[in-house]
């Protein structure tokens, strides 16, 4: 579906756009699609088995598969990154922190196939990225900020889209209305540097939050991260 001028969320099973077999389930990210006019730009693809119905669901608001030039990895989890080695198989390039390049391309535990009874398919990372590094493509500048808790390699990607900040932030937040964190099952799950990262970002103010999960942020985000940020506090301590 179209969120914004140029993006389009075209995965996600926890709202119905992609289906796995379950319904309403975490078992498919959210996929997106930032349309530039240089090609087309993905954050995060999802679990493998759903490519198809996401590039159907692309066809569907005339986004032609074959333009995807570049995905940008939130984290290695198997609902987020599933799919990379399919990509990677079209020749669309692969960035990620380094932290999450090195679990996609060994496909260990970090990438929690067992949390899905799956087999994680490993494959190289093109572009291994660093905290506060800008990366310029398609014309466009995306800015990484590394935020580890959930993973030891999340990471949210800072971008300019119809003259707001919006920021990709995948598992860091919880979904609206169905918890604040996300999983703890994670095998580097930690809640200490989980609640360095809350604080840091919550010193972060953008127009629109886009999640791993669930609804778009399109009102004050920031107060969203503020309230998970709080209850990290109560929680955690």
């Amino acid at each position: 579906m179209q969120l914004m001028k140029d993006f389009f969320q075209v995965g996600g099973s926890l709202n119905g756009i992609t289906w796995t077999g379950n319904d309403a389930s975490y078992d498919d990210c959210n996929t997106y699609i930032f349309k530039t006019g240089e090609g087309l730009i993905m954050f995060d693809c999802g679990c493998g088995d759903t490519l198809g119905q996401i590039f159907n669901n692309m066809l569907y608001w005339d986004l032609n598969p074959e333009d995807i030039k570049a995905c940008f990895i939130t984290h290695p989890h198997l609902d987020h990154a599933g799919a990379c080695h399919l990509l990677a198989d079209r020749g669309i390039k692969l960035f990620a922190h380094q932290n999450t390049a090195n679990a996609i391309a060994t496909g260990d535990e970090r990438c929690c196939g067992y949390l899905y009874h799956k087999e994680f398919v490993p494959c190289s990372i093109d572009k291994e990225l660093t905290d506060g590094e800008i990366v310029d493509l398609l014309g466009m500048k995306f800015k990484v900020i590394h935020l580890p808790g959930h993973t030891m390699g999340c990471t949210a990607y800072v971008f300019q889209l119809d003259g707001k900040t919006a920021v990709v932030s995948g598992d860091i937040i919880g979904t609206l209305l169905d918890g604040h964190f996300g999983w703890s099952g994670s095998i580097d799950f930690d809640k200490k540097i989980y609640l360095e990262s809350l604080k840091r970002f919550a010193k972060f103010d953008s127009d629109i939050m886009f999640p791993g999960h669930g609804m778009t942020y399109f009102y004050k985000p920031k107060r969203r991260v503020e309230q998970v940020l709080n209850e990290a506090l109560i929680q955690w301590r």
